[in-house]
């Protein structure tokens, strides 16, 4: 009976983790019985080229998007890249199926990456974005925030962003935009208007959209976080800014931690977003009582782990239910460095007070990414597992350890017998929250923005 029950615990303390392009098991030996937090993910479409065209033919208040152009008309698709899976391989063809039955050759059809200042997509990272047969017969582009000459003002939001978009976009007749819903920690979701700004906005309108993340004083505005949508000044300066040009139809996929699809919601460009982040917080959310003493985190594995700056995601969602003074095991391969250029150099303050002083006066987007991982990294232990060197690690004031085993031992031995785990794997895929924070999120989707022009989901 006792070998039984024995073989039960540990059973219960094998941990599956992903890293990179690989997966493992791992023991956590200590403390009380981990508990494993993840939600009742929705399961992959069975008939996905069926989802799909049934997503396009039955949209959200609009026509179908067959419906919506004439022939002769010049299309622009708006595409999200490969550090934000969205299944755009699977939904492209078909709705470059309906562009064309409707009169619109390929030779009228643009794609653009919406890189905002992400790195330039590759030949191959293109050809894998798009599928094969799209990228052999239509001619995909990544956006350049810092060509002016490719660049068109439309105009300034109410909070003073001036935006210049991609003239590509700018001069199409027909604008059509595909992104996926997931977290963003202070946009509050991905998706919809964020394929216009930041994805292909200039580099000064991002960076003053960015910079909203703060109060005008001191400090960080307490709306814009995760999940949170009516009332966060980033995400309403963003939509502001994509209604600017108005998008004819947006499509906005939901995928499983595996990156396959499971929902599509498309349509016009607030109620479709609206209605997908709705569902994400539905089916995508795990609520707890009380913070953990110790969490170990995943990405998901590549690419959510490919660089540390899409990694932070993850830090991100599991930092909400960390004890502060706890202790926080991150697993991230980090392949590609940070993931931008002079993103540790920021790591250079005594106090986060100091960082913001510099940050307010030298802003910088990835400036804005460091000082939220300061915030985490100074009020909960982080031990990171990666491929990054061990100084730089450092330097970010975290732990750098090479195993997990190594991470684990010295998490664990700072924190004494009875202590509480959550294990989280996939952690950017999910959302987690205290009972409180998890009903502010579904009112702020609900009314999704402030003032005239609310819009509710049903």
């Amino acid at each position: 009976m006792s070998l039984v029950f024995f073989w039960q615990e540990m059973d219960a303390r094998t941990l599956h983790l992903a890293y990179g392009r690989t997966a493992f098991e791992a023991i956590a030996s200590r403390g009380e019985i981990p508990q494993k937090l993840s939600p009742c993910f929705p399961k992959p479409a069975r008939d996905i080229r069926h989802l799909v065209q049934q997503s396009l033919l039955r949209p959200i208040d609009s026509v179908p998007v067959k419906n919506l152009v004439s022939a002769g008309e010049r299309a622009v698709i708006i595409i999200s890249d490969s550090t934000r899976a969205s299944a755009s391989d699977v939904i492209l063809p078909i709705l470059v199926e309906q562009l064309n039955s409707a009169g619109i050759p390929d030779d009228n059809i643009d794609i653009v990456v919406a890189l905002g200042i992400h790195r330039p997509q590759t030949e191959e990272e293109k050809r894998t974005l798009t599928g094969r047969s799209i990228f052999d017969r239509i001619r995909v582009f990544n956006h350049d925030a810092y060509d002016s000459k490719n660049l068109v003002s439309i105009g300034t939001t109410s909070r003073g962003t001036p935006v210049s978009i991609s003239r590509i976009v700018a001069e199409a007749d027909r604008i059509i935009t595909v992104g996926s819903v997931v977290p963003h920690y202070f946009a509050g979701f991905g998706g919809g208007r964020k394929s216009i700004m930041p994805g292909i906005c200039s580099h000064e309108a991002n960076l003053r959209s960015h910079f909203l993340v703060f109060d005008k004083v001191r400090g960080r505005n307490p709306s814009a976080k995760t999940a949170q949508l009516a009332g966060n000044p980033v995400h309403e300066d963003m939509l502001e800014a994509a209604e600017m040009i108005a998008p004819d139809f947006t499509i906005n996929s939901v995928l499983t931690p595996e990156k396959e699809l499971c929902a599509v919601f498309a349509g016009e460009l607030v109620r479709a977003h609206q209605e997908a982040c709705a569902s994400y917080l539905q089916h995508f959310s795990t609520v707890v009582s009380t913070a953990g003493d110790l969490t170990i985190v995943d990405c998901g594995g590549h690419p959510k782990d490919i660089n540390f700056i899409q990694a932070h995601k993850a830090i991100q969602s599991a930092y909400s239910i960390t004890r502060r003074g706890g202790w926080m095991i991150v697993l991230a391969e980090c392949p590609e460095g940070f993931g931008y250029p002079g993103f540790v150099d920021w790591f250079r303050y005594n106090s986060i007070g100091e960082f913001e002083r510099a940050l307010r006066r030298n802003y910088e987007i990835y400036g804005q990414t460091a000082y939220a991982m300061y915030e985490k990294a100074t009020s909960v232990n982080i031990v990171l597992v990666s491929d990054l060197a061990p100084q730089l690690v450092e330097r970010m004031s975290m732990h750098a350890a090479p195993t997990f085993d190594e991470a684990y031992a010295l998490a664990a031995g700072n924190l004494g017998e009875d202590f509480t785990t959550y294990v989280i794997p996939a952690s950017s895929a999910s959302l987690f929250h205290t009972r409180a924070e998890h009903e502010e999120a579904v009112i702020s989707v609900k009314r999704y923005r402030n003032g005239n022009g609310e819009k509710n989901v049903s």
